[in-house]
């Protein structure tokens, strides 16, 4: 399989910012439990008349969504996701990775207010994911990392939808009409060619701030100016790739790291046994752990025993399992998810551990799973 050098760019770069988070994360958590109540109230400072941490997760991860829709739209027209019968695979492995978690999360959830968070388990952070996957080496198949990549890019598709149907209250149709009448003089500029990033940016900023007051989450704002951005033929001096090549090393070494800072200072209190025993802790760890694996698995399996797709001739079912474990490394999408879904601190608090620590033994699961398999199929191919 031909691997552009766009993709092996982006695997490395999202391989780096894996790394960064996992170091983020233990020293957010170390901190918040050994060094008092300043790193905590640090980040509820107040800024302009909101806390950091608001501006971090509704102002810097509107570019973090920008950045996830320069990349979807790449994969789309030119990436992995361009010839439909490469995408078939990852496509139906998301849906099964998306619909198998969310299920497991209703079904222990069902009637309870906590229902509301069953798209918790439904995302993959693939910063962490394809961390993971690199730790393994040169023996992963390149169809594997394809695979992972491209499974995860769908996944923040899935993730975006989900925010924008589910995870959206008090609509201004006001505001939002004046955030997509923007949104579409954005799209005129595009179809009259006018390739300068400046007005581009400054409609994004404008279609931000109404989308903030419009009751759909400002995020989303970056994935709908990413569309709206030229993609030409995307090569090197194309406006899209010029923006997305700008923005990777911002977001994977400035912005997600914040946001692991920010969203993992959880202060550890009570009974660990009592928050692991709460329906949406069960649900949450059931969804990534089991949920993940199962629904990528099954649902590869059964499109390609209906012939709609097939197997890439160097990966096996087990490997696929394998990297559907890693499905189950949620951390970022999860996090943001879950501020989404519930209003209570505690419950804020005690999910994010559940979700840290599920995503921990997804992580462990995935990693033992393909070294092991990896390793037995180098030796017997070598044999």
């Amino acid at each position: 399989m031909k691997i552009t050098r766009l993709f092996n760019d982006f695997f490395h770069n999202e391989k780096s910012s894996g790394l960064i988070l996992i170091c983020c994360t233990v020293l957010s958590l170390i901190l918040s439990n050994t060094g008092g109540d300043g790193w905590l109230h640090f980040w509820h400072t107040d800024l302009g008349g909101e806390s950091v941490e608001y501006w971090i997760n509704d102002g810097l991860m509107t570019i973090f969504f920008l950045l996830v829709g320069l990349e979807l739209e790449r994969e789309v027209y030119i990436g992995e996701l361009s010839d439909i019968k490469d995408a078939t695979l990852p496509i139906f492995g998301a849906w099964g990775g998306m619909l198998i978690p969310a299920a497991i999360f209703v079904a222990v959830n069902f009637g309870l207010p906590s229902q509301r968070g069953a798209g918790i388990p439904m995302a993959t952070d693939i910063a962490f994911a394809l961390a993971i996957l690199s730790l393994l080496g040169k023996r992963v198949p390149t169809s594997l990392k394809v695979f992972l990549t491209a499974l995860a890019v769908i996944d923040d598709l899935g993730a975006i939808l989900l925010i924008a149907i589910f995870y959206s209250n008090d609509i201004s149709l006001v505001n939002l009409g004046i955030a997509l009448a923007i949104f579409g003089g954005l799209l005129a500029l595009n179809r009259l060619k006018v390739r300068n990033l400046i007005p581009y940016l400054l409609g994004g900023v404008a279609m931000w701030w109404f989308m903030l007051h419009s009751g759909v989450h400002a995020t989303i704002t970056g994935v709908l100016l990413a569309f709206a951005i030229p993609f030409g033929n995307g090569d090197e001096k194309s406006t899209s790739y010029i923006l997305q090549d700008f923005l990777h090393k911002p977001v994977a070494f400035l912005i997600l790291p914040l946001f692991a800072l920010a969203n993992t200072a959880i202060p550890i209190h009570g009974s660990l046994s009592e928050t692991l025993r709460q329906p949406y802790s069960i649900g949450i760890a059931l969804g990534l752990v089991v949920g993940k694996p199962l629904g990528i698995g099954l649902f590869s399996y059964i499109a390609c025993k209906l012939g709609i797709c097939k197997l890439p001739g160097d990966i096996s079912w087990k490997a696929i399992i394998g990297v559907g474990a890693l499905g189950g490394i949620g951390f970022t999408m999860s996090i943001f998810i879950t501020l989404l879904a519930f209003d209570d601190g505690e419950t804020i608090g005690h999910a994010k551990l559940v979700i840290l620590l599920s995503s921990l033994l997804a992580a462990i699961l995935g990693f033992s799973m393909l070294r092991l398999i990896l390793t037995k199929e180098v030796v017997e191919t070598d044999g």
